[in-house]
């Protein structure tokens, strides 16, 4: 992967400083470490840090079409880009690079904003046409690599981190404290949105135009689901064969580098089944790597050694101790650029440093299974309580949700109360958002810490509302299923798992991070597959087992699903991180930002201190308050609060009229 970053200005009145792009590249540097490029002419400013996976010699950037007039500086891969290259060599063009990177410039050229169609990959990308004055922007279909903008008066600026943004000076720097009540509501901000005013993403499967005449948005991929008429009526070997050949070509692309490639192994299904794969099929000897937990509730060991065992890889192992996942949360938080409310980044940055270590810089990942194949409680769930809605004075049906959560229900004192807190909203199971519903309604709980007034005029229901315009016009002819899958896809996998646990934390360490479960060919064949396939009975992910039955062993597809989780309160009130907490939520500070009550956050803390076992809610209350106190220092108090590596640029295109600098 890589970092872009990019200032074009509508008119050329105002000439793009070099020295500005190599800042912009510099703070995000180790997105890139390799190498580094700016192109400059009296409209834009482009700048490049790269991480050369693949044309290791020949593929700095930016890189040019024939006549010079195209240019483009691109974070990402596309897998598919050998045949691609075969195609367009055939009609006529002609490249001087091996790289995935020129075959998107050339591609553009012949098709336009149609070539995002041929394009299996990863990426985020920017194309200047220095003829039309325009400049064309993509993001990959469902986000993992990111990419942000913000127009500023006649200049427009983007990158692939927020912090790039931030360099320019002319830029404002402020907190949009309605996105950050986002974050505690949906565990992220909604698409398109950052917690920072005027800072926009542009949205999964999106591209955008842009020149002197405006800013033009379109999608160009949309999740595909489909109702149950139109789904799959297959045998389920078929449906589990078809998986696997598609499963097994997604990973023969995802292999294709200059450069070794790892894998993530957690002991869990997913990543059990990719690693499998690769050892089966592509890479015998393949470098495998996983987290332990001090905390045993949180520790997938003894699953990860079986697996070791099983297929005889070469495996590193990261403990990620209480102390070290507080002592890196500062620094997590940096890279994220967005409050959390959890630690779970924090050890997949901790592991991203210990790949690098090993002298590696890709890594395949089991990310996104769960959210194409049915994976989640969350799923489960919805489809106990539309059996239960359908009956929902039932003494009976309710009690399914025992199987699910054991542990919640495990205490009887506490068994009533938890039945009612699931019972809510049975009433409304025609809503499109039935199945998040209980869970949002619960985060939203963080929002009570906010001073009371704050400017925000912040509400449930209109972000509901807002939600409502991204569904498609067929969602609601979907199953149940689907819709969830597509909310779960839509809010938290791109702007959640694939950016503070995935994109962010990797290449902190220069790590990219490839997810075959992703693959956009996956996405579409499942799209059809019924809910009975993916949820059968209360057992989940059911034709991913099925498909993986026979391949790794017994003990792992079969075991109950162990959702990926680090300790909160633990970490943060361990011994030697009990000053971050008094540091940053001490009554003097709160009160001066002015985002918190003050005496609310007192008493959270005095009840975490004196409880034995603080509930699930005072942990996310405690790591959502904490980390918008540090992203606010960070990124508005004390921007750049960290020294920017200088930058040497190995190309440098100059076409300037002007070239003082």
């Amino acid at each position: 992967m890589c970092g872009i970053t990019g200032k074009f200005n509508f008119v050329a009145a105002e000439p793009i400083s070099r020295r500005l792009i190599e800042k912009m590249i510099g703070i995000m540097r180790y997105r890139g470490p390799d190498e580094c490029g700016i192109y400059l002419d009296d409209f834009i400013g482009m700048g490049h840090a790269r991480l050369s996976i693949i044309d290791l010699a020949g593929g700095a950037q930016p890189i040019h079409n024939e006549d010079r007039t195209l240019w483009i500086v691109y974070n990402g891969e596309v897998f598919n880009y050998v045949e691609l290259k075969k195609d367009l060599e055939r009609r006529g063009h002609h490249f001087y690079t091996t790289t995935d990177t020129e075959v998107i410039l050339h591609l553009f050229e012949e098709k336009g904003a149609d070539c995002l169609q041929e394009l299996n990959g990863q990426f985020a990308f920017a194309i200047w046409n220095s003829v039309k004055k325009e400049l064309f922007l993509a993001r990959d279909r469902v986000g993992i690599r990111p990419l942000y903008y913000t127009q500023q008066n006649k200049s427009f600026l983007f990158a692939s981190e927020i912090k790039s943004i931030f360099i320019d000076p002319a830029v404002s720097r402020s907190l949009d404290l309605h996105s950050v009540q986002q974050v505690c509501n949906f565990w992220t901000t909604l698409p398109g949105e950052t917690v920072f005013q005027g800072i926009s993403e542009l949205p999964p499967g999106h591209y955008m135009f842009v020149s002197e005449k405006g800013i033009r948005r379109q999608r160009f991929w949309e999740i595909p689901f489909f109702p149950p008429a139109e789904q799959l009526d297959w045998p389920v070997e078929r449906i589990r064969e078809s998986i696997l050949e598609l499963l097994v070509d997604a990973i023969r692309l995802r292999l294709r580098a200059d450069v070794p490639v790892g894998c993530y192994l957690s002991g869990g299904l997913d990543s059990s089944g990719i690693t499998t794969l690769v050892v089966k099929n592509f890479n015998s000897h393949v470098r495998t790597f996983g987290i332990q937990f001090e905390e045993k509730a949180f520790d997938e060991r003894a699953h990860q050694q079986a697996m070791v065992s099983f297929l005889g890889t070469a495996h590193t192992e990261m403990l990620a101790t209480n102390d070290l996942i507080g002592q890196s949360l500062i620094d997590v938080l940096w890279h994220c650029e967005k409050p959390l409310l959890r630690t779970a980044p924090v050890p997949l940055y901790l592991l991203s440093k210990v790949v690098r270590d090993n002298g590696f810089k890709v890594v395949l990942t089991g990310e996104g299974a769960d959210e194409v194949f049915g994976g989640y409680n969350i799923f489960r769930e919805a489809k106990v309580r539309q059996f239960w809605a359908k009956q929902p004075n039932s003494k009976f049906r309710g009690l399914l949700l025992r199987k699910l959560y054991p542990y919640i229900f495990s205490d009887p004192r506490l068994a009533a109360m938890q039945q009612l807190f699931f019972a809510q909203g049975l009433k409304v199971a025609g809503s499109p958002f039935f199945s998040h519903q209980i869970r949002w309604q619960n985060t939203n709980k963080v929002n009570g810490y906010f001073v009371d007034g704050l400017p925000t005029h912040y509400s449930y229901n209109d972000e509901i509302e807002k939600l409502r315009q991204w569904l498609p016009p067929a969602f609601e002819k979907w199953d149940y299923l689907a819709k969830a899958q597509y909310l779960e896809m839509q809010i938290f996998l791109s702007n959640y798992l694939l950016s503070s646990q995935g994109d962010r934390v990797a290449m902190a360490h220069s790590i990219e991070i490839r997810v075959p479960y992703l693959d956009y060919r996956l996405i579409d064949f499942m799209g059809r597959v019924p809910a009975r396939l993916k949820i059968n009975g209360l057992t989940e992910k059911y034709i991913l087992k099925k498909t993986f039955e026979n391949i790794v062993p017994e003990k792992i597809w079969k075991r109950d699903k162990h959702p990926y989780r680090a300790p909160i309160i633990q970490s943060l009130f361990s011994a030697s991180n009990h000053s971050l907490v008094e540091r940053w939520l001490n009554p003097a500070l709160v009160k001066e930002n002015g985002f918190f009550n003050p005496g609310k956050v007192e008493l959270l803390l005095r009840k975490i201190q004196i409880s034995k076992n603080p509930g699930e809610i005072d942990n996310m209350v405690l790591i959502g308050l904490l980390s918008t106190q540090i992203i606010h220092d960070q990124f508005i108090k004390n921007f750049p609060d960290r020294e920017i590596p200088s930058v040497s640029p190995e190309i440098f295109v100059d076409h300037r009229t002007n070239k003082n600098d």
